[in-house]
């Protein structure tokens, strides 16, 4: 059963928020929070990233970046990373997780790469990559929801 979903990206500010909002507005009824691997605590989302979701309709401004931690990782009962290096990381960290981590592209089998400090047109990338993987996974979710 999927209550909870862990996002987890790089810095928070980009990929996994925009991805958390995604899912939050797709999927009723199941928390979903996002974490970094190397966030700066606090952190506001990227203006790009803030432009792009907003462009999709996700209002991510109010995010603010967390690091992934023990606890979070713990409560979560679907983790989905967004590559598979930060997969392979998670599960090193945090070895009780295997089994419940996974790429956000992972039915597709694609990573989704890091849009930071490039241009406009690699937020856009981006945030399609994440509309398709979630686009995929929201079904699977919907069903152990």
């Amino acid at each position: 059963m999927i209550k909870s979903i862990l996002v987890v990206c790089v810095g928070n500010i980009c990929r996994s928020p925009m991805a958390q909002y995604l899912i939050s507005r797709e999927v009723c009824g199941v928390t979903v929070v996002s974490a970094g691997l190397h966030a700066v605590i606090g952190s506001a989302p990227d203006p790009m990233a803030t432009r792009v979701a907003g462009e999709a309709g996700l209002d991510i401004a109010s995010h603010r970046a967390q690091q992934l931690n023990v606890e979070l990782v713990r409560s979560a009962d679907l983790i989905l990373a967004m590559e598979a290096a930060h997969k392979h990381k998670i599960m090193r960290q945090h070895p009780g997780a295997s089994g419940k981590v996974f790429r956000i592209g992972e039915i597709g089998r694609f990573d989704v790469p890091d849009p930071y400090g490039k241009s406009l047109e690699h937020f856009h990338d981006a945030y399609e990559l994440i509309r398709i993987g979630i686009g995929a996974w929201v079904p699977r979710i919907k069903a152990m929801a």
